[in-house]
């Protein structure tokens, strides 16, 4: 709680400007190389950072905290998105890209793969430690209340903070999507705002960690970003996507279905058409409607203390403690 009053305090002076602190610093998503992670890294790179990229090959949107375990990456089988790198170019590797330069790394596998590539192969390589932060995104679409189990922009986040290193997760709307140039003018407003996040949370950290043990920040930037504000909010069970398993996906998306094609079951996801409650006021995914929401994780599942007490007291009789 103390945490989050010190943070909510320093947001209402975020339009103020204040000297840079150079970390070093992995910045992963799930996207692939896209505008919105070449602005940020533009944007951290022109404060004095050291930055790593170390993004998936490909679009890995949903794939939550999947990884391919004891499952040897060999060539690419295809051109990465954005050709970031080539068919025949290895699972992982430097960007082969031109004109990118040798912080722009890529894997052949999920995000979290990608994130772990950063920090345990580039990283120690670089800096021969952990990094003092991984920012995971921008991402493309926001990561707002029940999205946030799937998404790959969160369990990058997730990781990092089990390790024990201060992580942010940041995602935009879906109007950051890139081409090939990888320009967007909203990526550029992305990044701005992210500085200013990251400016506070030097001001308040001083010399030592950017954030409290065990605690990471899930940030959610609206449509339009023009004179938001910073809001802090919470996860909460508002839900801007509505996600369900249908019969048949095709007739679900509205689709055409030949004839004789028998139904193909899938996963359907679209924006929900309810409207928050009173109660869900400041439930992260009601706040991105208008402003900035900065919504506070913990650590995996891991319960509250509080709350690991009152149900360690209900097993009492079992546990004898």
């Amino acid at each position: 709680m103390r945490f989050h009053i010190q943070l909510l305090i320093g947001l209402a002076a975020l339009g103020v400007a204040s000297p840079a602190m150079a970390h070093n610093i992995v910045l992963a998503n799930d996207d692939g190389l896209t505008a919105n992670v070449k602005a940020l890294y533009d944007a951290l790179k022109a404060e004095g950072h050291d930055v790593i990229v170390a993004v998936p090959c490909s679009q890995q949107s949903g794939m939550g905290a999947a990884m391919k375990m004891l499952r040897p990456l060999g060539p690419l089988a295809s051109d990465c998105l954005n050709e970031a790198a080539k068919a025949g170019d290895p699972g992982a590797g430097p960007m082969t890209r031109p004109g990118l330069g040798p912080d722009f790394h890529y894997v052949d596998g999920t995000p979290v793969m990608a994130m772990l590539y950063g920090l345990d192969v580039v990283a120690q390589a670089r800096w021969g430690r952990a990094p003092d932060l991984v920012i995971s995104g921008p991402n493309i679409g926001q990561n707002a209340g029940n999205i946030v189990i799937s998404s790959g922009t969160v369990s990058n986040a997730q990781y990092a903070m089990i390790r024990g290193i201060p992580a942010v997760a940041l995602s935009a709307g879906e109007q950051t999507s890139s081409g090939p140039d990888l320009r967007n003018p909203q990526s550029v407003q992305v990044a701005a705002r992210s500085l200013e996040l990251l400016r506070q949370l030097e001001a308040k950290a001083g010399s030592g960690p950017l954030l409290p043990p065990g605690v990471g920040l899930n940030v959610n930037f609206p449509d339009r970003i023009d004179g938001a504000k910073w809001r802090m909010a919470r996860i909460g069970s508002f839900m801007r996507y509505d996600i369900r398993f249908v019969a048949d996906l095709a007739k679900a998306m509205g689709r055409a279905i030949p004839p004789g094609q028998a139904p193909l079951p899938g996963v359907l996801i679209g924006h929900s058409s309810k409207n928050p409650t009173r109660g869900e006021a400041n439930d992260e995914a009601a706040v991105v409607q208008t402003d900035i929401a900065i919504s506070v994780m913990q650590i995996g599942y891991d319960a509250p203390t509080t709350t690991r007490q009152q149900t360690a007291r209900r097993l009492k009789a079992l546990t004898g403690n």
